[in-house]
């Protein structure tokens, strides 16, 4: 069954993110949702000459520093694909010459509105970095091989780069 919006109440309004505390009918009764309110992001396998570019970042949140994906949120008015190259760009300093959708899934949808389009990058060419943002962006290189080493003794701990390995790997299935 939906859940039918009685009342909303913006709590937080901030330059990422916006929470708002839903009060909603259910099938037992009135309950409170807490939801985040995040803009659509793109999210980038970016494959280099058989290996793959990710970036080693410090993390606040989660106070370390972790490997992940090329990621970043989608500008007012941007395509996803367009986004992609951006933030290729921004993080790595490469772009794309192919281009391929994964697919796209929500985050962490129990709580957050937050949708990730996931793009497969080939073909890259350097390219000038240009990161708009002031925290460091290390890029780094792996092997499948060592990924998957990786992923299996739990050193990677980015929840958007797990999924997208596994629509990697699927999308990897389809082609044969």
């Amino acid at each position: 069954m939906d859940e039918k919006t009685l009342y909303s109440q913006t709590v937080y309004d901030g330059q990422l993110i916006k929470v708002r505390v839903d009060t909603v009918q259910t099938n037992s009764g009135t309950a409170t949702r807490e939801i985040v309110e995040h803009n659509p992001a793109v999210a980038v396998i970016a494959l280099d000459k058989g290996d793959f570019i990710m970036v080693r970042q410090y993390r606040k949140s989660v106070e370390q520093e972790l490997i992940e994906i090329v990621a970043g949120g989608i500008d007012h008015d941007e395509i996803p694909q367009v986004a992609a190259q951006r933030e290729l760009r921004e993080e790595i300093g490469f772009r794309a010459g192919k281009i391929t959708k994964l697919g796209a899934f929500y985050l962490s949808p129990g709580y957050c509105s937050e949708y990730i389009h996931l793009f497969l990058a080939e073909e890259l060419v350097a390219d000038k970095t240009w990161a708009e943002d002031t925290y460091e962006i290390t890029p780094v290189r792996f092997s499948a091989k060592t990924i998957s080493e990786m992923i299996a003794a739990g050193q990677i701990k980015d929840g958007k780069t797990l999924a997208a390995f596994t629509l990697y790997q699927a999308y990897l299935k389809l082609r044969r």
